[in-house]
């Protein structure tokens, strides 16, 4: 899942810490419907928990807000597979431009940036003969 920095609040982690639970008042006297007795927030509560969540992130800025939704577990995963993808994605670019070069030995193993450097001097070299 993408995050941008136009997502809401809602989409942050909630402020409470971890071992305590959003449902972690329930069963208590008025924080279960009467009608059903299942064992789940009423939905009032629900909304004022969630209401309390808004009005404790309205009073941070943008870029505090983008930092909490950044050190959650389901960020972090997120991203480090992103950037995976991306440096596989790099990595395989670098090998086949390192194809395309003439070396000898043909199978040398060159740094990303002998690869540049390399792909530099011989698109040089490959103008002048066309040029000649």
């Amino acid at each position: 899942m993408m995050l941008n920095s136009d997502q809401t609040e809602i989409d942050l982690p909630p402020t409470h810490s971890e071992s305590e639970s959003v449902f972690s008042d329930c069963g208590r006297a008025g924080s279960v419907e009467d009608a059903g007795g299942v064992g789940l927030c009423a939905p009032s509560r629900m909304a004022e928990q969630g209401e309390a969540v808004k009005k404790d992130l309205q009073h941070l800025s943008r870029e505090e807000r983008r930092r909490r939704r950044r050190a959650t577990a389901k960020y972090r995963t997120a991203h480090a597979t992103r950037e995976r993808i991306r440096v596989e994605a790099f990595n395989m670019a670098f090998a086949e431009l390192r194809k395309l070069l003439p070396t000898l030995p043909p199978d040398k193993k060159l740094s990303k940036i002998e690869i540049l450097r390399l792909a530099i001097c011989y698109i040089s070299y490959l103008n002048h003969v066309l040029d000649v």
